[in-house]
C-alpha cells in the first residue's frame, strides 16, 4: 500500500513540473482567458482518456504504473482530468441524468466555494 504513495507521489511531481513546463511554454492568456490553464487541463483530459481506454483494451500495466500514471503523473498535471474520468464513467454506464447532475453540481459548486474561501480570508 505505501508504495502505491510513493508511485502518485513521483508521478504528481513529474505532472506538477510538466504542467509549470507548459506555463513557461504557452501564453498566459489568450483573449483575455486563462488559456495555458484551459490547454493543460485539456491536454489532460484527452490523456485520460486515451491511457484508460489504452489500458482497458491494449496494455495491462501494474498498478504501480496505474498509480503513476493516472492518480499520480495526469493528477499532477491537472486534477480536472480526474473529474472528466468520474464523469465519463458515469455518462458510459448510460446514468445520463446522474452525469448531468454531478457535472453542474461539481462546477457550480466549485466555484461558489471558491468564492467563499476567497471571503473568509477578507473577513478574517
Amino acid at each position: 500500500m505505501l508504495k502505491h504513495y510513493i508511485f502518485i507521489g513521483l508521478g504528481g511531481a513529474f505532472g506538477a513540473m510538466l504542467r509549470v513546463a507548459f506555463g513557461k511554454l504557452l501564453p498566459l492568456a489568450l483573449f483575455g482567458m486563462p488559456f495555458y490553464i484551459m490547454f493543460v487541463n485539456i491536454i489532460g483530459c484527452f490523456l485520460m482518456g486515451l491511457i484508460i481506454e489504452f489500458m482497458a483494451l491494449h496494455w495491462s500495466v501494474s498498478d504501480n504504473l496505474r498509480y503513476f500514471l493516472i492518480s499520480g503523473l495526469l493528477g499532477g498535471f491537472t486534477t480536472f482530468s480526474a473529474f472528466a474520468l468520474e464523469f465519463g464513467l458515469l455518462f458510459e454506464k448510460n446514468q445520463y441524468l446522474l452525469a448531468t447532475i454531478y457535472l453542474s453540481l461539481s462546477v457550480s459548486l466549485s466555484i461558489i466555494f471558491f468564492f467563499l474561501g476567497i471571503k473568509l480570508v477578507r473577513i478574517f
